[in-house]
């Protein structure tokens, strides 16, 4: 009897300590994982690479869900197996989108610097075709036109430069492109006009 007793209480024991361990909440695989997702934000991932970072946050909030749940259960039903394994996968995806924002980052960076480059020699394109472009009544309004535009481009493409030299590519990148659509449509501008009145 005493040993039945003994071995029901090792059993119970031996359950419990089981309970126990597997009902421990994963406070450093959270801890991990929220640090692993605040060092993608600190590259900017979520600007950059905005969809994958959607998808990194979806599971972690699946993860601290899946955790809530667990801890309103009875202790001897709580496990956090499955969250565990969610928060291990949120934070090995946390540390290759950082590294995939810091790539991509550069990749904008190089984008934004040629582009750059092509605009500011369109600028001085459009420049030349100024000097060509009649100066008739019309063509004085026009050309006045141009110029205050160009003038804009060229305010714009400083501003550029200096969103480069403090990281910020993407605004940098749509502010670039904008620019470089405005000379082009100047540059065709002009050059319809010269040929207007080669033809005259």
């Amino acid at each position: 009897m005493k040993k039945s007793l003994l071995l029901m209480l090792v059993g119970i024991g031996a359950v419990m300590m089981l309970t126990t361990s597997c009902a421990k909440m994963p406070q450093d695989e959270l801890d991990a994982a929220n640090a692993s997702v605040e060092a993608a934000k600190a590259v900017e991932a979520h600007r950059y690479l905005a969809a994958d970072f959607n998808a990194l946050q979806d599971s972690m909030n699946k993860a601290t869900t899946m955790i809530e749940t667990q801890k309103s259960k009875f202790s001897l039903f709580r496990s956090y197996k499955d969250a565990k394994a969610l928060l291990a996968e949120v934070t090995t995806m946390a540390t290759t989108l950082k590294d995939d924002a810091i790539v991509r980052k550069e990749e904008m960076k190089n984008e934004v610097q040629t582009t750059l480059t092509e605009t500011n020699t369109l600028v001085g394109e459009v420049k030349a075709l100024i000097t060509k472009a009649p100066r008739g009544k019309e063509g004085k309004a026009a050309l006045e036109a141009i110029q205050t535009d160009l003038a804009g481009v060229e305010a714009a493409l400083t501003e550029v430069a200096t969103l480069v030299n403090n990281g910020d590519y993407m605004t940098a990148q749509e502010k670039v492109n904008a620019a470089k659509a405005k000379t082009e449509a100047l540059k065709a501008e002009l050059e319809e006009a010269i040929a207007k009145t080669k033809r005259k």
